[in-house]
């Protein structure tokens, strides 16, 4: 075996070598699968690997969904498609202020208590010792480098928590070569995780996990052990920003090349649990 090297996907030339899925008709560079509980999707889709791409066209405001309704297909194809600027209009803003209060800027990140403290900061220090931010650009918890906001829509999902969590996805490469993806990140940022998990009440409820949606070896890098590697790696990161547990959503009786959730028996062999025994949507867990 070659040397091996395991990357975090923070930029551009980083998101370059995430590898391609062993099915063609699926990419790990325009999945939304686990962003979009809704109307996400693992499909190859040009047009979202360009600068600015994917984003959704602009049209006919889709016509009012009832939210007490069960969802059709034609409900969920319409919030799909809704344009971005009509979906962020209708969301809550992301703090809530008191006009009577005396302070400063909103900061959807201060003080927190759900995210894990940044390495090396001294929160008895002036100012809690928080980790330095950047307006208008995505920057690295830990000084990384910038980002522009004209990113490929999927590198824009994995950059959201750039500047308070760190990485969401790195990639393990042998001489060089795109070996094993894997995706993660806090259970807020992963819709479709929380619905998964909603399902099964004997979960627990505090402390929340960290989750991993994906991790996928290309066909030449199987039967390796690389992809245990590469968990192995994400679980030791996941402990250092401040997790006690991350947990994992596989597709019992999927194809290999039909899913990145991998199997409840790898699960296992990384060393997790199996939490929800079940039939069709087991639930994996490890505690770190």
């Amino acid at each position: 075996m070659g040397e091996i090297r395991i990357v975090a996907v923070v930029d551009a030339p980083s998101f370059g070598v995430v590898p391609a899925c062993a099915d063609a008709a699926f990419d790990h560079r325009t999945c939304d699968y686990w962003e979009n509980a809704v109307g996400g999707s693992r499909a190859h889709r040009p047009s979202w690997l360009v600068a600015g791409g994917g984003a959704p066209e602009q049209g006919r405001r889709p016509a009012r969904v009832n939210p007490f309704a069960e969802a059709s297909d034609e409900a969920a194809g319409a919030i799909a498609a809704a344009p971005a600027d009509w979906i962020a209009a209708a969301a809550p803003p992301a703090t809530v202020r008191n006009p009577f209060l005396e302070q400063g800027p909103a900061d959807p990140f201060a003080e927190n208590p759900f995210v894990p403290t940044p390495q090396g900061s001294n929160p008895f220090a002036p100012g809690g010792g928080a980790a330095p931010r950047t307006s208008g650009r995505a920057s690295s918890r830990q000084g990384g480098p910038d980002l522009p906001s004209d990113l490929p829509r999927k590198l824009g999902l994995l950059s959201r928590g750039l500047r308070v969590f760190g990485t969401y996805a790195r990639v393990l490469l042998v001489d060089d070569r795109p070996a094993v993806y894997a995706q993660f990140g806090p259970l807020s940022a992963y819709p479709r995780a929380q619905r998964v998990r909603a399902l099964y009440r004997q979960l627990p409820d505090a402390p929340l996990p960290a989750v991993i949606t994906c991790v996928a070896s290309t066909p030449e890098a199987r039967s390796g052990g690389l992809a245990l590697r590469l968990v192995s790696d994400v679980c030791d990161e996941l402990a250092r920003r401040g997790f006690s547990a991350v947990e994992a959503y596989p597709e019992a009786g999927s194809l290999p090349d039909a899913t990145s959730a991998a199997t409840a028996g790898f699960w296992v062999a990384a060393g997790f649990e199996v939490a929800v025994d079940d039939e069709r949507f087991p639930v994996v867990r490890r505690e770190l």
